[in-house]
């Protein structure tokens, strides 16, 4: 983790950007106070088809026809 002023942040922001790119995590400081962050956006795991199986529900107030609804519930087991 690297500290950085925002004035030195404001005038070095695309190798900090590039720096971030590669996983460092670089704290933005105002008057050697941390007010901001620069890291790596996180990407996204997918998960295996079947893993949200029982966590996925209908709301009692939906607003669609029974028939649709009905087929929902019906295409997974539910515990």
């Amino acid at each position: 983790m690297t500290e950085i002023s925002v004035a030195r942040a404001k005038a070095e922001f695309a190798a900090l950007v590039s720096r971030a790119e590669t996983g460092e995590r670089i704290i933005v400081t105002r008057h050697g106070k941390p007010v901001a962050c620069l890291e790596p956006v996180p990407t996204a795991v997918p998960f295996p088809y079947g893993d949200m199986v029982g966590k996925v529900f209908v709301s009692d107030d939906l607003s669609l026809p029974e028939d649709i609804i009905d087929a929902f519930e019906a295409s997974a087991p539910f515990p």
